[in-house]
């Protein structure tokens, strides 16, 4: 169905299109569409993550619903767990038009969003008219009118109020469409952002009679220096998750396309092997201690049995889900079984 959808979808501008499928794909849901149309998500393998148990593998990446306006309608695609946001605490526009752009040849996206969502309210209000029990993931950031060296203040604003309402939340420090956030991600830095927001955590706990799990995201453009770096921040903070990665400023792998030169991060099959490096890496210096989850570059179910087989406990998809549309979930989820349950047959 989707591939037939496709073709209408990609002659519109791709940020109306974003809208509109998210709209009809609600519209489907609520009517029950979805089970007419033969939609069958695949039976996974269960999976542990930060302390919850994922009935499988391949969650949703955040940036798809950033205002957790599509929960349940996602949810019924078959995904593990949802992860909503960026959220800020304020409402904000997000960077000019146009700034959402597809590379089908490449099955490639390239954004400069710039964290546009309603803020933390807004979310919550949403999270709160969802019916949706399953995992869910919040991931959280910093308005970009508040100065680099006031970012904690807006991840703590955040954090308290998304933290009744999440299974976990997400720190992001790795877009690289909010200017100097990247520079949060520096060992220091890091240190004392996560330092702050863990004792918040703690607190939060005690509060609220439960303890909520706290990733951190990271980019695929660090060196090895810093990802060892990170590796030993997470460690010494006990962080409970890292994702990995991001999208990428470097567009080299785009060669001379015409949208090569445009501001913004890269994501698809072109970040796959940066994303994979930097999880292998994260991998290597971690050693089981801090649980990963693999995201970047997966365009088919063999991308996200690799994110596995290369140290992630769980993978997280959003671009190749522009190219290939719902089956890839479903693709996904059974190639991560296969990793988990080699001789086991799937349904």
């Amino acid at each position: 169905m989707y591939s037939l959808l496709k073709h209408a979808l990609f002659r519109m501008d791709a940020e109306q299109a974003h809208h509109f499928t998210l709209a009809a794909l609600n519209r489907a849901h609520r009517i029950g569409l979805l089970n007419l149309l033969g939609h069958a998500p695949a039976t996974g393998t269960p999976v542990s993550l930060m302390g919850l148990t994922l009935p499988n593998a391949v969650g949703l990446a955040a940036g798809l619903d950033k205002n957790g306006a599509y929960i349940d309608a996602l949810a019924s695609l078959g995904f593990g767990f949802i992860e909503v946001g960026t959220v800020t605490p304020k409402a904000q526009a997000g960077n000019p038009l146009p700034r959402l752009f597809r590379l089908p040849e490449q099955q490639a996206i390239i954004n400069r969003m710039g964290f546009n969502n309603d803020g933390i309210d807004a979310l919550i209000r949403n999270i709160e008219r969802s019916r949706y029990n399953g995992v869910l993931g919040i991931n959280i950031g910093k308005n970009a009118t508040t100065p680099i060296e006031n970012a904690a203040d807006d991840y703590l604003a955040c954090l308290e109020k998304a933290y009744p309402h999440a299974s976990y939340i997400t720190v992001n420090i790795s877009s690289p469409n909010t200017q100097n956030l990247r520079a949060l991600q520096g060992e220091d830095e890091l240190k004392a952002l996560l330092g702050c927001l863990k004792n918040k955590q703690a607190q939060l706990a005690a509060q609220h009679g439960r303890r909520v799990p706290l990733a951190v995201k990271i980019a695929p453009d660090l060196s090895e220096a810093q990802i060892e770096a990170v590796a030993e921040v997470a460690l010494q903070t006990e962080i409970d998750g890292i994702i990995a990665t991001n999208t990428t400023i470097d567009k080299t792998a785009l060669g001379s396309h015409p949208l090569a030169a445009e501001a913004g991060g890269l994501s698809g099959l072109p970040v796959r092997e940066k994303s994979h490096h930097v999880l292998q890496q994260l991998a290597q210096h971690l050693h089981g201690r801090i649980p990963l989850i693999g995201v970047g570059g997966i365009v088919n179910g063999a991308d996200a049995a690799q994110k596995l087989t290369l140290g992630a406990q769980a993978v997280q998809i959003y671009s190749g889900l522009i190219y290939r549309g719902p089956a890839l979930i479903t693709e996904c989820v059974r190639a991560c079984a296969r990793v988990a349950n080699p001789s086991k047959p799937l349904s």
